[in-house]
């Protein structure tokens, strides 16, 4: 199992790759459900000039459509995600954190800790089931799996790369 978390996680640091070249940060991820990728997502908030494209977020999304097209019910849309297990480049941001757990995930592999806006512990921890509910007690929250430093010396080094040439969308 431990080479097949590797080689999930090679193919979320390709996803980062492919993040920085396009001159956004570089966090990348994947979706895998029985042992097969499902689902690829990398940073694209500068390309569609939306705070809200996280890797995660364009994985799901991209997810949320096939199922939609496939027909799927909301019922069989919640089996399918408490069966996926997500490998990502950097700590899943609050936001991401808080939509894996609403989604029901079954479980999240990440790289670096991301010690600014951590949702797995750096900051809160949204995949704990033992958190407190944060928007409302009518939301559930599932709470999923969560296993961090994965490959973190590789994310880690993209990360600084692209910081050391500059930030090229960064405001003065």
């Amino acid at each position: 199992m431990e080479s097949d978390n590797l080689a999930y996680m090679e193919l979320a640091i390709h996803q980062a790759k492919l993040a920085s070249e396009s001159l956004e940060v570089p966090v990348g991820c994947v979706i895998i459900k029985d042992g097969e990728l499902i689902a690829l997502g990398r940073n694209r908030t500068t390309e569609t000039r939306n705070a809200t494209r996280h890797a995660e977020m364009e994985a799901i999304d991209n997810l949320l459509e096939m199922w939609q097209r496939d027909g799927l019910s909301k019922a069989e849309v919640a089996k399918n995600f408490s069966q996926c297990i997500l490998y990502v480049t950097c700590e899943p941001c609050i936001m991401c954190a808080a939509a894996l757990s609403f989604l029901g995930i079954k479980e999240v592999y990440y790289g670096c800790a991301n010690e600014k806006f951590g949702g797995c512990g750096s900051i809160l921890s949204l995949h704990s089931s033992y958190s407190e509910p944060f928007i409302s007690d009518k939301v559930p929250q599932r709470g999923f799996k969560c296993t961090g430093g994965l490959m973190s010396s590789e994310a880690i080094s993209l990360f600084r790369s692209f910081y050391e040439q500059g930030n090229p969308n960064e405001v003065s």
